[in-house]
């Protein structure tokens, strides 16, 4: 048995892709997208069809053309998933919301309305926000509503903790990147798995869970190599890119250990993490601060590139119309 059936064994497999021919393939329990995922997916000729569609209904609309299209192409592609998974599929807000409780939430209701017009459920869409203080606060007002929200750009402690008292259905903690950040510090490029700093965080955010009996699930992500998720086997879900559950599926080794048993029980804290609380926490830890402004900076870009790429496109109907002018 290979290290990715072994894995399968011990969390749920999520796809961190929105190539819907790599889906196929590796049969993930749920799947996950964001600007980045979109734009390379975009870029790819099986997706012309969702592109003149989007297009086409965002021509209908009153607004950004765009900004729009790019929404539409969203839900156009995670039903596509959905038709391949059968769990869940993550949609993102768009970043520049990123610190705008109010818009984030009308952004996320908008998303799930498409998806219900779709006929998609939406108890099988995951809304993805940005673990701002605003993004947990507007996360905190869409679960309320029935509509689950997977928090992502999760680099901290305060982060998770501010998640899980809000009641988030779901936490992405990056692992890849708070490696990153430590290398580039240390100098150092050959930091094992067992002192991994980014394995080490998931692992206290996951005890500080299962020992609090809190319900919201932790999906560890970013990862840059197939270490780091086997230190992290056994965490309720991992979403893994295809160049990664490639390397596992062909690897017939065994898996390491993974995650420990959680420890004893523990008390909730009597009282929540306030914003000031937050704030503080968060500016407290240089790594988490860097990277959660670079992570919404390079989702913004990836979203500005997204867009500008639909603006360069015609429809089908505009490019037929065009060859029969100018014939």
């Amino acid at each position: 048995m290979n290290k990715l059936e072994q894995l399968r064994q011990r969390s749920q497999v999520v796809a961190d892709t929105g190539d819907i021919e790599a889906i196929r393939r590796y049969r993930p329990h749920d799947a996950t997208t964001n600007p980045s995922l979109l734009y390379k997916a975009a870029q790819l000729p099986q997706y012309r069809g969702f592109i003149d569609d989007a297009l086409q209904w965002a021509d209908r609309q009153t607004g950004d053309r765009e900004r729009l299209a790019a929404m539409k192409l969203a839900v156009s592609v995670g039903r596509e998933i959905l038709n391949l998974v059968p769990g869940v599929v993550s949609t993102e807000v768009d970043a520049r919301l990123s610190f705008d409780t109010r818009a984030s939430i009308e952004y996320a209701r908008r998303l799930v309305a498409l998806y219900e017009q779709a006929g998609v459920e939406r108890e099988r869409v995951l809304i993805k926000l940005a673990s701002t203080w605003e993004g947990i606060a507007a996360a905190s007002v869409l679960e309320r509503e029935g509509i689950h929200c997977n928090l992502t750009l999760l680099f901290s402690f305060s982060q998770a903790v501010a998640c899980a008292e809000a009641g988030v259905t779901l936490i992405s903690p990056f692992v890849g990147r708070i490696l990153d950040w430590h290398k580039a510090r240390s100098g150092r490029d050959d930091i094992p798995a067992d002192e991994d700093p980014g394995v080490a965080s998931v692992r206290r955010i996951y005890d500080y869970y299962k020992s609090r009996d809190y319900p919201t699930v932790v999906m560890g992500a970013s990862f840059r190599n197939t270490g780091e998720i086997e230190a992290l086997a056994g965490c309720d879900r991992l979403t893994i890119s295809p160049q990664l559950l490639d390397e596992l599926e062909q690897d017939q080794g065994q898996l390491a250990a993974g995650l420990p048993a959680a420890t004893a029980r523990e008390p909730r804290p009597e009282q929540a993490l306030d914003e000031a609380a937050f704030r503080y926490q968060l500016n407290g830890d240089a790594m988490a601060t860097e990277k959660l402004a670079e992570g919404i900076r390079n989702f913004v870009h990836d979203q500005e590139q997204l867009e500008a790429m639909l603006a360069g496109k015609s429809t089908t109907g505009e490019r037929k119309e065009n060859a029969a002018t100018n014939s």
